[in-house]
């Protein structure tokens, strides 16, 4: 008799596609209770067992952490006590049928197999379904699918190697969830009744919501500190000398050399060696050097370069990136879009990749190469490995009459450029040095003879760096230089924080995670406290966004937009995650951490609407201070 299977995906696409492959397109489906998760069944053989698998899914998470009742009104209760306030995890209204089409389906079979993510927020919806499920049919046997893409290969292995669904991770999540709730509901609700009626507020279709997040803040902090690097820089006027001398062989004009010294701040000191350099403008060559060099490819692909390349070299958003990402991942195109690993594992047929590639009319050639003619190389291994994911990949070449926007055949390009790249030699080249003096001062120029572009030739984002072939120089002769130049020039300010080098500085100091830090960037423009440029891609604070920024850096709150705190909160949340701290001490000691913050911050909150005054208009009539 054959074993009745409730599979459940994360998405109804995951859960099409999944039918689709095992079923080797013979499914059927019909209606769940919400129209949006359909069932589908069929038919399959698990290691050796017959199975009846039904197939749904549902849209993200399933529950929701929620304050008692009695808390979610803004005015029943003091900010504070959001601290310590009960919450529980729930179904919320608009997931209801979903709910119900996955009790309907377990009472009727043995088997649960989770289909869910297989990231951290998928092991935790993993124990939202799991609970549901179980709830209206104890007897179940529970078991956990591991994969990282939509092809038969994936899904046939995963199926056929059930594990069991990961606590720890569960419980990471659990516990994120619960403290940007408490924490972030206790600060926004504060600030925004502490000042929402005080102050003439940009004019906007919205209610005016001064959110805080233990994320947001410091990803906007990022933002605001740039911006006054940029306004406090004082430009500087410095000197040069630049040399420039065609040589008789020269088939790229001339040569440009570089002072040493590279510039000078006084103007007297400057002209003076400059001047010393025209009454003996001989230059004599004291030096020439050259080397073999090479420019290595880029190691395999993990979400945040994902995101950083494609925002430097497409002028995409982070948000955008991983939304592109998630669908080409859902349609079969590519590997699982959210991943810290960038190192593949021994055992990968990388070739085989490759080969699947070898038609497609741009990049095909290439492919041809690199496997026939010894280009191939096994991929130089990043840093990180979670051991969860492999690094992003294509999974399947293009197929015909795609109607694809340009931003998502870009993304796809993007992905399967860098993955032909990084299985490449690297490039290959000769640098040379020329070094020369003219009155005692030294000059200098490089240059480069690209000998073989190898991986250059498939990922056309890249160059190197510019530089050009130096005609042939020969120590110890000296040539009269066609201009011996004083250029001047002022020192100028760091640029916008572009979003390429927030995701950097966001990494750098654990502010959020590979699936979540597009989101707080998004955040920032969707709460009107940054905006970004489209053509460069650049972030800058609004005058709200600073204001609260200067606000909280004026009551001595640092910590509450400085990244070091949340820093901290992650690699607890990842304790967590590795089983080496327990759920609930974590929880303790950081909601306590971040209500004593509080006191400190209700205790300054007279600087803070200070603060805000020196940024904003007061209301000629302005009401009392809230509740605390």
């Amino acid at each position: 008799m054959a074993v009745r299977v409730l599979n459940v995906a994360e998405k109804p696409s995951v859960a099409r596609e999944v039918s689709r492959i095992l079923s080797h397109g013979q499914s059927t489906s019909r209606p769940g209770r919400s129209r949006y998760n359909p069932v589908h069944e069929f038919r399959y053989t698990i290691n050796g067992t017959p199975c009846d698998m039904y197939v749904t899914s549902v849209a993200g998470h399933l529950m929701e952490i929620q304050f008692d009742e009695a808390y979610r009104s803004w005015n029943a209760h003091p900010p504070r006590a959001l601290f310590q306030a009960p919450i529980h995890k729930q179904v919320p209204k608009d997931k209801k049928q979903i709910e119900g089409t996955l009790q309907r389906e377990a009472r009727n079979c043995q088997w649960l197999v989770l289909w869910l993510d297989c990231d951290r927020e998928g092991e935790n919806i993993c124990f939202e379904v799991m609970e549901t499920c179980c709830r209206a049919n104890p007897r179940l046997s529970v078991f956990r699918a591991r994969f990282s893409a939509l092809i038969a290969e994936d899904i046939h292995r995963a199926i056929n190697r059930l594990g069991a669904p990961n606590k720890l991770d569960a419980d990471a999540v659990d516990v994120r969830q619960e403290l940007d709730l408490r924490i972030g509901s206790a600060f926004t609700r504060f600030q925004t009744m502490f000042l929402e009626k005080k102050f003439e507020w940009p004019q906007t279709n919205k209610k005016l919501i001064l959110s805080y997040g233990p994320c947001q803040f410091p990803t906007l902090g990022f933002i605001v500190e740039r911006a006054w690097e940029i306004k406090s820089h004082v430009p500087e006027e410095f000197w040069s000398i630049q040399v420039q001398y065609t040589h008789p062989n020269s088939t790229n004009g001339p040569v440009t050399f570089t002072w040493k010294r590279g510039r000078l701040f006084d103007h007297t000191v400057a002209l003076r060696l400059y001047e010393m350099c025209l009454e003996q403008p001989e230059a004599r060559v004291i030096s020439v050097e050259g080397r073999n060099t090479q420019r290595a490819p880029p190691v395999p692909l993990s979400t945040i370069e994902l995101c950083k390349r494609a925002s430097r070299w497409l002028r995409l958003g982070s948000a955008q990136v991983m939304q592109l990402a998630e669908e080409l991942y859902q349609e079969g195109y590519i590997s699982y879009p959210r991943t810290e690993t960038d190192q593949f594992e021994d055992g990968y047929d990388l070739q085989k990749m490759i080969r699947e590639q070898m038609n497609h009319p741009e990049w095909g050639e290439y492919c041809n190469r690199l496997l026939n003619n010894s280009l191939f190389k096994w991929p130089t291994p990043g840093r990180n490995n979670d051991q969860a994911h492999p690094p992003i990949h294509p999974t399947k070449p293009l197929g015909q009459n795609l109607n694809w926007s340009r931003q998502k055949a870009s993304v796809y390009e993007l992905v399967t450029r860098h993955f032909l790249a990084c299985c490449s030699k690297p490039a290959l080249g000769i640098e040379t040095k020329v070094a020369i003096t003219i009155s005692e001062e030294h000059f200098q120029v490089r240059g480069l003879m690209v000998k073989e572009r190898n991986y250059l030739d498939v990922y056309r984002y890249e160059n190197w760096g510019g530089a050009r072939a130096l005609p042939v120089f020969e120590e110890g002769a000296s040539f009269m230089p066609d201009s011996i130049m004083l250029v001047d020039g002022r020192t100028q300010p760091p640029p916008p924080l572009s979003e390429s080098d927030l995701l950097a500085k966001m990494e750098e100091h654990g502010i959020g995670t590979d699936a979540t830090m597009a989101q707080h960037i998004q955040k920032q423009l969707e709460r009107g406290y940054a905006v970004k440029t489209e053509s460069s891609q650049s972030l800058m604070p609004t005058e709200l966004g600073e204001a609260l920024v200067t606000a909280y850096n004026e009551m001595g709150m640092e910590g509450l937009w400085r990244p070091t705190i949340r820093s901290i909160m992650e690699q607890e949340v990842r304790a967590v995650a590795m089983g080496n701290k327990a759920k609930g001490i974590v929880l303790a000691s950081q909601v306590d951490q971040f209500e004593n913050l509080f006191s400190a911050f209700l205790q300054h909150r007279g600087v803070f609407e200070e603060v805000i005054s020196q940024f904003f208009v007061r209301k000629s009539t302005a009401p009392g201070n809230p509740r605390r």
